[in-house]
């Protein structure tokens, strides 16, 4: 599945682009390490990039009393055993409009009625959830892999982002290109061993060049022995320098091609093969 938002061209709002796109890619596995040990040094850093402001907040996992109340809120049982509902990848712009991407809305998405796994290690799983501050209600049906199709959140109230469908691709070929990275900043938002079977996660990373900036939003689980799954949201924007409106070399390289014609030139069907000796025969009047 991919969607995207198509790119607008240098001659609407400034020419600035962006394309988003998911890719879903479930695999057989076999089985591998604990998840990674991850630092909860609390950060709050912020870059402009144009008319845009980029914000990555980091900080500790949700208090206990927090993880309960937000469950409840979700009418889940169980939330990731590393939830954290206070980290934040922020993308907006100065006019107000934008987005950002954070855990419980990722948990939203969380579809608990269809493609749930039903593998012997769910059955544990969930039984030593059923041990802890939940053990005396009546368990519902619910994804216990956490697995999301989270795409971000849109801000704004007036003025918001609009999603429609395109064909229209990231080009990696730009970003192969040796740019210098002015910020770069990876946010974990939730993190679960699923009971020592495996590991769910989800995290976003960005990256900013003097050009664009690309982001990769990625849930990833891991059940040991069953299978592989990530989910892939994946955002870029380019910054379409003035200059590309006065030199047509800059400009050849973002416009679209409309319509493409090939020709070739057909020598005649009867042509002298010694043209040169033939003039210099001929008599001269």
């Amino acid at each position: 599945m991919v969607t995207a938002r198509k790119p607008r061209g240098p001659g609407r709002r400034g020419g600035e682009t962006g394309v988003r796109c998911r890719r879903s890619c479930p695999l057989r596995a076999a089985p591998a390490a604990a998840m990674m040990i991850h630092g909860f040094q609390s950060s709050h850093r912020d870059f402009s990039f144009g008319p845009w402001t980029l914000t990555a907040t980091k900080t500790h996992i949700m208090k206990s009393a927090d993880v309960e109340k937000l469950a409840d809120e979700l009418h889940m049982p169980s939330l990731p055993e590393m939830m954290f509902g206070d980290n934040v990848l922020r993308i907006q712009h100065g006019s107000g409009f934008g987005i950002e991407f954070n855990a419980t809305d990722a948990l939203r998405c969380v579809n608990n009625y269809q493609g749930m796994l039903k593998v012997a290690c769910a059955e544990e799983w969930q039984e030593s959830r059923n041990e802890g501050e939940h053990s005396k209600e009546v368990i519902k049906p619910y994804d216990w892999t956490f697995t999301t199709d989270y795409k971000g959140t849109l801000l704004g109230e007036s003025l918001k982002l609009k999603v429609v469908p395109t064909t229209d691709h990231i080009d990696t070929e730009k970003l192969k290109a040796r740019e210098q990275i002015k910020f770069f900043e990876e946010v974990l938002l939730f993190e679960d061993e699923l009971h020592d079977h495996g590991v769910s996660s989800l995290s976003v990373k960005i990256r900013v060049m003097p050009s664009s900036f690309f982001l990769l939003l990625r849930f990833f689980l891991r059940i040991d022995g069953v299978l592989i799954r990530m989910n892939d949201t994946r955002l870029y924007h380019e910054h379409v320098p003035p200059s590309l409106f006065t030199e047509p070399n800059e400009m050849s390289q973002h416009l679209p091609i409309k319509e493409r014609v090939c020709e070739k030139l057909l020598f005649p069907e009867k042509i002298d093969q010694n043209p040169t000796d033939s003039q210099a025969n001929a008599p001269v009047e």
